[in-house]
């Protein structure tokens, strides 16, 4: 509504009926509205659709329910029936979910194709890959781990588990990698169309960073065919070598396997029959003798 603007222009000395008619409404519409302002309830449900629209900004694949917990978590209480309203009003659909259809819609690309299915690297830092995987335990749920791996050793570099599939997963492996890595120069992120990489917090970070952001086509899993390669090793040695309780084993196996396996003990006949973290060492080494 405009009818607060005009009353807050007024108090710094500008004419009522000049704000009115720039504003495109009469001034004795305002008058009628300043006699009865916004109610109370009215200007509760504005605060709650700004909260909806941030909390679908920030994770678009999220229907009602799940934007209805967001708001619970913030603190804010509010009903699910009056979110569904608020939603359906504000046309807050989830990008996975289309009537009339079933499975995933993926969003537009907010990225260019910068790997074009080259997973090759000369050095590291510079291009990374990412995806999202998920396996379901017995009695806790799913379990969903995002994880980044440096295409120069195939190391991966970044990880984080989580028990909802939201962008602060996505963040929060992109963060690691970063704290981790400390790369300098431009880093190719490069990932598929999936709502957590579109989302504004997993761009933020990135664009904080200086990294530059990539994306494959849609429904097209060689695009992204190196992370593929990594989920299909660790469902062969983790996530289907046994039926899995809790959550809590479930994620000490992964980051064990990641952390103590895969990067360290785990060789590979593409790096010379050496771990991730023998190549990039035996790199650095090169580079020191070439230097001296």
């Amino acid at each position: 509504m405009s009818y607060p603007l005009v009353r807050d222009l007024s108090a710094k000395g500008f004419p009522i009926r000049v704000t009115c008619a720039v504003l495109g409404f009469s001034f004795q519409a305002y008058y009628a509205w300043l006699r009865r302002p916004v109610s109370d309830r009215e200007l509760d449900e504005a605060y709650v659709i700004n909260a909806l629209i941030d909390a679908h900004a920030d994770d678009p694949a999220f229907g009602y329910r799940f934007l209805a917990d967001e708001l619970e978590r913030a603190g804010i209480e509010v009903g699910e029936r009056r979110v569904w309203r608020l939603c359906s009003q504000q046309r807050l659909w989830s990008t996975t979910v289309r009537k009339g259809r079933r499975g995933k819609k993926p969003g537009p690309a907010v990225h260019d194709d910068h790997i074009q299915r080259d997973f090759t690297s000369d050095e590291p830092n510079r291009k990374w890959v990412t995806d999202i995987t998920e396996h379901p335990t017995t009695t806790g749920g799913k379990v969903y781990c995002c994880a980044i791996k440096d295409l120069f050793s195939n190391r991966i570099v970044g990880y984080a588990i989580s028990d909802r599939m939201t962008a602060d997963l996505a963040v929060g492996a992109l963060r690691t990698a970063i704290a981790r890595r400390q790369p300098d120069g431009v880093v190719i992120v490069h990932a598929d169309r999936g709502s957590q990489f579109r989302a504004r917090s997993f761009q933020t970070v990135l664009k904080a960073a200086g990294l530059q952001g990539s994306m494959g086509r849609v429904a097209s899993a060689g695009d992204n065919a190196a992370m593929e390669s990594f989920w299909a090793l660790l469902q062969r040695n983790v996530l289907n070598s046994q039926v899995w309780r809790t959550r809590e084993d479930l994620h000490y196996a992964i980051v064990h396997w990641i952390e103590h396996t895969y990067n360290r003990r785990r060789r590979q006949r593409g790096l010379g029959k050496l771990t991730p973290v023998e190549f990039e060492l035996a790199f650095t080494d090169n580079i020191a003798q070439a230097a001296a």
